[in-house]
């Protein structure tokens, strides 16, 4: 089949935003990335921007404009829109938060699946209704379009038993509540470079640092631990949520009458980078800034980080390598700086010219435990994922 009836669709929305890609060429499960969108906005009623890239960027054209919207992903169905205007979609693959106790893999898009997702609203409040949102959009502009459901939860579905039980009764929990783990596509991604970019190196840590932020220890490529739990708010503290809490602090805050809505909303949308700055959830900003809270708030998320890779050190019984990524990981140099500062006694010894460049290694020569800046490419995992899902190739 021709290039143009190869398109595959990936969408990715995120907590604070949305991407959108196209991909043909399907050869062995590898698609090509033949055009990328993302899709930003500063919150509240207003135009969002759209930046688009590729070979097929010019042939795209210019993207609608999108006025008036409370958040970038409500941009979804006129972007859709374009994009089925210009050429026949062949499958659409979605991340999605959460898949639950059943999907170790990903999984074709039916009403039943949508109805059992929905159930997991609750335990990912900041992505899964976007998620769900965006199989409904898609449904509803191009109803024989096959959907591929590619879950953030997947790849930790076998990580060790200590690491997913949870120190509770299990009569007092839902059927199969257990530590899940997150950002799963970005992790599977870099277990995939590594062996070429950082050969030899079996004990991996990774740290997905952005708006939303984790850390996953890495065995042969294989997830043995996560920060994240049973939901994407346990952990790191993030751009706007809270990370791990002290849970008799939540309890007293409920007995003083805080509803659960109120403190859900709290946890989720007025913590972690924000709450504690009480400036900006970005982290571009709060390094830019010499306000005290602002340093308070880089502090905090640096030394969180560098305590959680000790701990994941524990999991792998020892560390080969630290990988960061995401939009902190690969573009704030201050911040993995004071990481590996603090990390110095693990071995990690900073190259700072190295580490100003980006990288792609910014440890000195001889480190006993080599640190590394890795761009991760969820997008293209989803495209894999829904290939192989489907059964499509381009014989």
């Amino acid at each position: 089949m021709s290039q143009r009836d190869r398109v595959l669709l990936t969408l990715n929305a995120g907590s604070s935003s949305l991407r959108l890609a196209l991909f043909g060429d399907v050869e062995g499960g590898a698609p090509k990335a033949l055009l990328r969108a993302a899709v930003s906005g500063s919150g509240g009623k207003g135009t969002v921007g759209i930046q688009v890239q590729g070979p097929l960027a010019a042939e795209a054209g210019q993207p609608p404009v999108l006025d008036d919207l409370d958040d970038p992903r409500e941009a979804l169905p006129g972007l859709l829109g374009w994009l089925g205007d210009r050429w026949t979609l062949a499958a659409a693959g979605h991340r999605v938060v959460h898949g639950g106790a059943h999907h170790s893999g990903p999984a074709r898009i039916t009403p039943a699946l949508v109805e059992e997702l929905g159930l997991l609203q609750h335990w990912a409040p900041l992505h899964q209704p976007h998620d769900l949102a965006g199989i409904r959009a898609l449904q509803a502009a191009l109803p024989r379009t096959p959907q591929v459901a590619c879950f953030d939860t997947a790849f930790h579905h076998d990580i060790s038993p200590v690491a997913r039980q949870l120190p509770l009764p299990s009569q007092a929990l839902p059927p199969g509540m257990r530590r899940f783990g997150f950002h799963g596509l970005s992790y599977e991604y870099i277990a995939g470079q590594l062996p070429a970019r950082v050969p030899g190196a079996r004990r991996v840590i990774v740290a997905h640092l952005g708006n939303g932020a984790s850390l996953c220890a890495l065995l042969d490529g294989r997830s043995v631990d996560t920060t994240m739990g049973v939901t994407p708010l346990e952990g790191l503290p993030m751009g706007t949520r809270s990370g791990s809490v002290d849970p008799g602090l939540l309890l007293g805050l409920i007995s003083q009458g805080m509803p659960a809505e109120e403190l859900q909303d709290l946890l989720y949308r007025r913590a972690g980078l924000l709450g504690v700055s009480g400036l900006s959830s970005d982290m571009r900003q709060l390094l830019a800034s010499t306000a005290p809270s602002a340093l308070l708030a880089v502090d905090l998320f640096c030394t969180a980080v560098a305590r959680q890779v000790a701990g994941l050190g524990v999991s792998l019984d020892g560390l080969d390598a630290l990988v960061f990524t995401g939009g902190i990981g690969q573009h704030a140099a201050p911040v993995r700086a004071r990481v590996l500062e603090r990390c110095a006694w693990l071995g990690l010894r900073l190259d700072p010219a190295a580490n100003a460049r980006h990288g792609p290694c910014i440890t000195q020569p001889g480190s006993p435990v080599s640190a590394w800046v890795l761009p991760t490419d969820e997008e293209s995992v989803i495209a894999q994922q829904t290939a192989a899902t489907l059964g499509l190739s381009s014989s």
